[in-house]
């Protein structure tokens, strides 16, 4: 079989990245997939972070297999994130794999796959023809919800933050929270960091965009066209900067500088959700939550690759939501199949035989693209 053709088996692997505990599938979307003929197993403990028992797995007509082993041997492999380094000896020409991929930020991950011949769909560049992001949009819900919420815990100042409390006091003033990006993450981070009473700035290019913020929150939340003066001046001044900006498949565009890092408030704290994609703050490397900040010209960086792990359960539940169903027409269709149908799962197809089927991650990694139906028909 061809990972082109209609898989009869799913496995969904246990997660090995550092402190992740989501799991790709709920017994609801077991039940979904048992009911197209396919046959689900289950890696022993995969949903114990998220608290969903093997016993749930089971109830719902899973398998439950001891092995790593055994999970990516079959036809389609449904995870959360990229491979890790120890799994890319499970890649092979006859699987299809579908979950977070971030190419452009994992070039080893992107190598493997296209030496391994593998067929991997990601979920970030699942992309509607109104240029929603479907599949990323649960998960950037979460980050953003989660954000502002990291961004207070870190402002303390037994964590190194400046001893600021988001919402000031009465008499005091609240602090200053500069969101870059007004998309998905950047609208949650802001609506929650004002429900939390801070002083809330967004920034974006899209003055649409920020239209339709203001007549929501009605000046609750300052909206401010988005150019390297603004960044700069508000910046500067934020107690918290909460990095949104994403370019879809590609390289988030680096947007503040290490000199202006280097201009904000000693113990200031910046939260950069753009790190899997890159990251949009010059000073920000990848962290995990088992370590997750570091001190960088006195300012705390907080900068998690996979923020919604901090929460799994909900996280799991969201996720599912969104992928179940382009995962039933991956099973119903096949790979090939299914991107023929549907332009916005054709757009998730990253890599196939050895070629990258997705223009932004081509363009990302300077690789010659490959239209991705032609390449799974052939």
């Amino acid at each position: 079989m061809t990972s082109a053709l209609r898989p009869r088996t799913v496995g969904v692997p246990r997660e090995i990245k550092t402190a992740e505990r989501r799991v790709a599938i709920t017994p609801d979307g077991v039940r979904e997939l048992e009911r197209h003929g396919v046959e689900v197993f289950v890696e022993t403990g995969a949903g114990s972070g998220a608290s969903i028992s093997d016993d749930d797995f089971r109830a719902a007509g899973a398998d439950i297999v001891a092995s790593a082993e055994d999970v990516w041997a079959q036809d389609l492999v449904v995870k959360v994130k990229e491979p890790q380094e120890s799994e890319y000896a499970f890649l092979r020409p006859e699987l299809t794999l579908f979950t977070y991929l971030h190419l452009a930020a994992y070039p080893d991950v992107a190598r493997a796959l296209l030496d391994s011949h593998t067929t991997a769909v990601a979920y970030e560049t699942v992309q509607t023809e109104s240029g929603a992001l479907p599949l990323l949009a649960p998960m950037s819900e979460v980050a953003g919800r989660l954000a502002p919420q990291m961004g207070a815990h870190y402002l303390e100042s037994h964590n190194g933050g400046r001893g600021v409390l988001l919402g000031g006091a009465p008499g005091v003033r609240p602090a200053k929270v500069v969101v870059l990006g007004a998309g998905s993450v950047g609208w949650n981070a802001a609506w929650i960091a004002a429900g939390m009473e801070a002083e809330v700035v967004l920034l974006d290019r899209n003055i649409d965009r920020l239209r339709w913020v203001d007549q929501i929150q009605k000046g609750r939340i300052v909206t401010v066209a988005s150019n390297r003066g603004a960044v700069e001046r508000h910046v500067a001044d934020a107690d918290l900067v909460i990095g949104a900006v994403l370019v879809a498949g590609g390289r988030a565009p680096v947007v503040v500088s290490e000199e202006v890092v280097a201009s904000m408030k000693p113990g200031a704290v910046i939260v950069d959700v753009a790190v899997d994609q890159g990251g949009c703050v010059e000073t920000t490397h990848e962290t995990t939550h088992t370590d997750p900040v570091y001190l960088r010209h006195g300012v705390v960086h907080y900068a998690v690759g996979n923020m919604p792990g901090a929460v799994p359960h909900t996280s799991t539940y969201a996720l599912t939501n969104a992928t179940l169903p382009y995962l039933v027409d991956l099973v119903v269709h096949g790979a090939g199949g299914a991107a023929a149908r549907d332009r916005a799962l054709a757009l998730g197809v990253n890599t196939v035989s050895g070629s990258l089927t997705n223009a932004a991650v081509a363009e990302a990694l300077a690789a010659r693209f490959v239209d991705p139906v032609a390449a799974l028909q052939a």
